[in-house]
C-alpha cells in the first residue's frame, strides 16, 4: 500500500519532532540521560517498587536527602518511560487524505468550502503546514471561513510529567472512506437520530427500532456493534457497547439513577433536557444551506427549546444533551461518589483492607481516587487531541452524510459503498424514514459537531481512562441491589423487576459506553471512534498506575482491573 506521506509515527518522523523532541533529547544523547538519572545519588538505574530504605542502600552507605531520592524517583521513571517508547511506533492513517487530494475524507469543518462542500485545497494546505510544523505562528495562519475557532489543535504536542508520554498510544486507523464498514457506521448513525426521541425501554415493541435492527444486521462484521449468538443486531442491543456489562439489564447505566451525595449536597440525577421533534423541539442542520455554513465555521441561528421539566435521561435525545455541555470527567466523578454512597469495598489489592490500625485517605483513600480521575482525564485529552489533529483529521458524520446526500441527489462522484446508498434509497431501509431527496445526518446539536476531527473521540477516552480508575479502585463483582429504570416521561425511577446481577464492573463498563455512543446519537462521532478511544483511555489510565505503583511507602502488590475486552490484569 501507498505510504502516506503525512502519517507521524513516535520516533521523531515529522518535522515537529525533529524540531522538538529530536532537538531536546540530542542535547544530551541516550548516555547523558541515563547518567542524568543516576547522577544525583550516585545509585544504579531506577528499578520500579523498592522502599525508600531500599533506594538508599543501593548508594553504597552514603547519607540520601529526601530531595535527591525523589530526583532518583522521577528520572527513573521517566527512564523507564524513554527505554519503553524509544523504539519507532507508527501511528498509521487510513490514507484517506492522500488518496483523494480534493480531501472530501477528512475533517475540514471551520476551514472555508466551495458550494459543493467541499473545503477549499489552498486553505487545508495551510492547516497541513501548521500540523507539519508544530509552529504556533503556523497555526496562526490558518485560514478560516467564519468566525468558529478550531479546538485546541496544538495540545497534541504538549507534554506530561506523568503516564505514558501522548505520542506513544496507537489507536489502529479508522474505517476508510469508501468502506462498507464506515457504510454500516453511517447506517447505524441515521437510525440514532431517527430513534433520538423513542424511549430505550421501548425499543423492543417499536417498529423503527426493529427496522433499524434487520437493517443494521445486514451489514454483518462490518458492523463493530454487540450481536446475538446468531449475529443480528436485536432492538434489545441497539446502540449498546461492546463489554459484557453492557449486555445485561436496561440499556443506560445504573450510575446515571443512583442516590448521589457530593458531600452534604444531594446531586439530583433529573438532569435539564430539550423538547424533541413533534414537542417543540427540532432537528439541526437538514439542508443544505444551513449544513454548509455550519462547515464554513459560521454560528448557528437556532437555539434548543428546553423542556421546563427535569427528567431522568430515557432516550438519545436526553443523552446528548447530557454529553453536550457536560463537565469533563462528571459521568466518572458521580458514578465513584454513589460507589461511595453504597459502601462498596475498595479492590482486594487496597493495603489498608487489613490493617489493624490504618486506614487510607491521602494514599488508597477515597480522596485520592477523587482526585485521580481528575488527573487521568487531561492526560487522555492530550493523547486523543494528539490522534485528532496529529494523525488521523478524520471527518465527522454529518459530513460524509452530505457525501451521500450529493452523490444521490448532485451527480457527485464521491466513492460511496453501495450498501449504504441502497439503504438510503430503498422504501424497506432507511429511505422508508429519511425526508425524500435529503440523506443529510440531522444533528441533535445546532451547531453540530465541534471543530476539531472525529478520531479519537474525547469523550470516550476519557470515559475510559475514568472507568478503569474506577475498576481499579473498587470491587467490580459487588451486585448492584434494587436496579431502577426511569419511566416514560423521565420524572419517576421505577423498579426494573426483570434485571439481576448488574454489578459494579459491568455498569462502570455500561457509563463509557453510554457517554461515548451518546455522543453519536447525537450525530457527532463514529462507532468505531467510541470503540477505540475507551481502549485509548484505558491504557493511559494503566499507564499512569503503572508509574504511581513505585511512589508509595505502603506494601502494595497492585491493583486488579477487568479491561473492556473482558481479560483481568494486575497494575
Amino acid at each position: 500500500m501507498k505510504e502516506n506521506p503525512l502519517t507521524t509515527e513516535n520516533k521523531i518522523d515529522t518535522e515537529t519532532e525533529k524540531t522538538d523532541r529530536r532537538g531536546f533529547l540530542g542535547k544530551f544523547g541516550k548516555a547523558a540521560i541515563v547518567g542524568a538519572s543516576i547522577a544525583a545519588v550516585g545509585a544504579k538505574p531506577f528499578a520500579g517498587g523498592k522502599s525508600l530504605e531500599a533506594a538508599a542502600q543501593r548508594t553504597g552507605g552514603l547519607t540520601v536527602t529526601r530531595a535527591q531520592k525523589a530526583y532518583q524517583w522521577r528520572s527513573g521513571v521517566a527512564l523507564q518511560g524513554y527505554q519503553a517508547t524509544s523504539q519507532t511506533i507508527r501511528h498509521n492513517s487510513n490514507f484517506d487524505e492522500s488518496l483523494y487530494p480534493n480531501r472530501i475524507a477528512n475533517y475540514s469543518k471551520g476551514l472555508p468550502h466551495d458550494a459543493n462542500g467541499e473545503v477549499i485545497g489552498s486553505a487545508y494546505e495551510q492547516f497541513l503546514q501548521a500540523v507539519r510544523t508544530g509552529s504556533p505562528a503556523d497555526f496562526e495562519q490558518i485560514p478560516m471561513g467564519g468566525t468558529r475557532k478550531l479546538t485546541s489543535p496544538q495540545s497534541g504536542l504538549a507534554f506530561d510529567l506523568q503516564g505514558g508520554d501522548a505520542h506513544s498510544f496507537v489507536i489502529p486507523p479508522a474505517p476508510a472512506f469508501a468502506s462498507r464498514e464506515t457504510a454500516a457506521e453511517i447506517a447505524e448513525n441515521y437510525w440514532m437520530a431517527l430513534l433520538r426521541d423513542v424511549p430505550f425501554a421501548d425499543y423492543p415493541s417499536n417498529p423503527i427500532a426493529n427496522h433499524a435492527a434487520a437493517d443494521l444486521t445486514r451489514f454483518g462484521d462490518d458492523l463493530k456493534a454487540p450481536k446475538n449468538q446468531d449475529g443480528q443486531v436485536t432492538p434489545n442491543l441497539l446502540f449498546r457497547g461492546l463489554s459484557a456489562g453492557d449486555r445485561l439489564g436496561p440499556l443506560m447505566s445504573q450510575f446515571w439513577y443512583l442516590p448521589c451525595f457530593f458531600g452534604a449536597n444531594e446531586i439530583n440525577q433529573k438532569i435539564q433536557t430539550v423538547r424533541g421533534v413533534g414537542e417543540g423541539g427540532q432537528d439541526y442542520m437538514t439542508d443544505f444551506s444551513s449544513w454548509l455554513a455550519i462547515q464554513n465555521g459560521i454560528n448557528p441561528t437556532q437555539t434548543d427549546i428546553y423542556d421546563p421539566t427535569f427528567r431522568y435521561m430515557r432516550n438519545g435525545r436526553d443523552l446528548g444533551q447530557w454529553v453536550h455541555i457536560d463537565v469533563l470527567f462528571q459521568g466518572y466523578f458521580q458514578a465513584f461518589l454513589c460507589l461511595a454512597g453504597m459502601g462498596v469495598a475498595f479492590d482486594s489489592g487496597n493495603p489498608y483492607n487489613n490493617s489493624a490500625n490504618q486506614t487510607g485517605f491521602a494514599t488508597f483513600g477515597a480522596p485520592h481516587v477523587a482526585t485521580l480521575l481528575c488527573e487521568v482525564s487531561t492526560r487522555a485529552l492530550k493523547a486523543v487531541w494528539y490522534q485528532k489533529w496529529l494523525v488521523h483529521r478524520r471527518l465527522r458524520p454529518e459530513v460524509f452524510a452530505a457525501r451521500i446526500h450529493r452523490r444521490l441527489y448532485a451527480g457527485a462522484d464521491y466513492p460511496v459503498h453501495s450498501e449504504i446508498l441502497d439503504s438510503v434509497s430503498s422504501s424497506n431501509r432507511l429511505g422508508a424514514y429519511l425526508n425524500s431527496g435529503n440523506a443529510l445526518l440531522p444533528q441533535a446539536f445546532p451547531e453540530g459537531s465541534p471543530t476539531h476531527p472525529a478520531y479519537g473521540a474525547g469523550h470516550a477516552t476519557v470515559a475510559g481512562a475514568c472507568v478503569t480508575i474506577l475498576k481499579a479502585w473498587f470491587n467490580e463483582t459487588a451486585v448492584i441491589q434494587n436496579p431502577v429504570v426511569p419511566d416514560a416521561t423521565g420524572t419517576t425511577l421505577v423498579p426494573d423487576a426483570g434485571t439481576e446481577n448488574l454489578t459494579v464492573g459491568g455498569e462502570l463498563n455500561k457509563i463509557a459506553s453510554n457517554v461515548a455512543n451518546g455522543r453519536n446519537m447525537a450525530g457527532v462521532h463514529w462507532r468505531s471512534d467510541a470503540n477505540a478511544s475507551l481502549k485509548l483511555g484505558e491504557a493511559i489510565a494503566i499507564s499512569i498506575l503503572r508509574e504511581q505503583k513505585s511512589c508509595y511507602n505502603e506494601q502494595f502488590d497492585g491493583f486488579s482491573l477487568t479491561k473492556f475486552d473482558g481479560t483481568t490484569i494486575t497494575v
